[in-house]
């Protein structure tokens, strides 16, 4: 069976699930394109799952995936975590801040796992990790596709191993998170990792990374991938939830302007390189997802103010390919 069989869409395309951006217009918008409406639901709660979910119904009746996080144990003491506060404040300040409530956030996951099935989504995809056996035999009993995350080729041949039935290669030209869970931290470009996982798994791969253009997009797909997904191409589509100066910022962004940083989330990301992150380099980082609630009202606080130097700018290495219209006549620009 093909993605496109196996999704339920016309375009070999897949619509990346970005958290925060992905409103239902935006998801919606991709179904109706005719590629695959990704919900970038990591952050929200089961019953937030839920409302995006019925709200993206409500706009198309294509198919549609929701993206899950895998939720890691990781232990900080008070002392790291207020190391990590105290090197924040210079930029509180900066915004009017001199303190800031933090609520530490809590993974919803086997809730959201319940909502999907509830709520007859057609497909689950994951990063950060793997759903387990209990999970995706639950999910597979209610007639889920589901789709992996992978950065290398050991981490692809988990996700087939653990009954994933597609999984995304990641290159490390990606915008936003890095999706690996296995091992040491690695950074492989899409060209040499695409063909190792296309070699090494019986599943179908779909590409991601860098994808800009037409040219990318078929190039990827001449080198085995079924499928390719985009994200920081579609970020300045009139739909997508991105905030307006992230736009701007997408689309002003030249060749070569990303960097990878942990300073937002505490997690490995790619992002436009900003004076947050300049003023981070060196600074204590509390471990994902500690980070990301201790920055979070400083990076409201930022957007609310119009001060995108302050604010996380995910984008992937083909930012400055990015162009701005309806979903649908960005996708056009693909096929």
């Amino acid at each position: 069976m093909t993605v496109l069989e196996l999704l339920g869409i016309k375009h070999p395309i897949i619509q990346a699930p970005m958290a925060g951006v992905t409103t239902p217009e935006f998801v919606a918008a991709s179904a109706e394109a005719g590629v695959l409406g990704s919900i970038g639901a990591g952050y929200l709660s089961a019953e937030q799952t839920r409302d995006v979910i019925r709200q993206v119904k409500m706009r198309t009746d294509r198919p549609i995936a929701v993206n899950l996080f895998v939720p890691e144990t990781v232990e900080v003491g008070e002392t790291g975590l207020q190391e990590a506060y105290e090197a924040l404040r210079p930029i509180g300040e900066k915004l009017g801040m001199a303190s800031w409530e933090i609520p530490m956030s809590k993974s919803e996951f086997d809730a959201q796992i319940q909502v999907l099935l509830e709520e007859g989504v057609a497909i689950a995809s994951f990063t950060f990790g793997l759903p387990d056996d209990a999970a995706v035999r639950k999910l597979k009993e209610g007639g889920l596709v589901l789709i992996g995350t992978a950065t290398t080729v050991e981490e692809a041949i988990l996700a087939e191993r653990a009954g994933m039935d597609a999984v995304v290669a990641q290159g490390k030209e990606a915008g936003g998170h890095r999706g690996s869970f296995d091992g040491e931290l690695q950074f492989i470009p899409l060209d040499e990792l695409l063909p190792e996982v296309v070699e090494a798994v019986q599943i179908p791969v779909i590409a991601a990374g860098g994808i800009g253009n037409k040219g990318q997009m078929d190039r990827a797909l001449r080198q085995g991938a079924q499928a390719v997904q985009i994200g920081t191409a579609l970020l300045a589509a009139e739909e997508s939830g991105a905030h307006l100066l992230y736009k701007e910022a997408v689309l002003n962004a030249e060749e070569g302007s990303t960097v990878l940083t942990k300073a937002f989330t505490g997690k490995t990301a790619r992002g436009i390189r900003n004076e947050f992150i300049e003023r981070m380099e060196d600074a204590v980082i509390a471990p994902y997802p500690y980070q990301n609630d201790l920055t979070k009202a400083i990076r409201a606080e930022a957007a609310k103010q119009g001060k995108p130097e302050w604010m996380s700018l995910w984008a992937g290495e083909s930012v400055e390919t990015s162009t701005d219209g309806t979903v649908r006549e960005i996708i056009e620009r693909f096929l």
